[in-house]
């Protein structure tokens, strides 16, 4: 889990990343802004938020759909408020 500190739009590349990721992009409220899913490897495509985020969590891609991760779900983490 990535906590940038303050919200701002955000964005990723892959471009060191060896294997494809899903980034799950989460607002300061804990809720899912966007994911970013099955990002490529070694790719320097911008991967970006949908708008401000604080956080942002990288899992193995397919994941999140396997869970069933979709945009308002809310993150529970000791890091983010509730």
């Amino acid at each position: 889990l990535f906590d940038f500190g303050d919200s701002a739009t955000r964005s990723f590349w892959m471009k060191n990343t060896l294997v494809p990721l899903d980034i799950i992009f989460i607002g300061e409220d804990g809720r899912v802004r966007n994911i970013g899913a099955n990002t490529i490897p070694f790719s320097e495509a911008p991967v970006p938020s949908s708008g401000p985020v604080r956080y942002a969590l990288e899992i193995n891609a397919g994941l999140a759909a396997k869970l069933g991760v979709r945009p308002g779900d809310r993150v529970t983490h000791r890091l983010i408020p509730q």
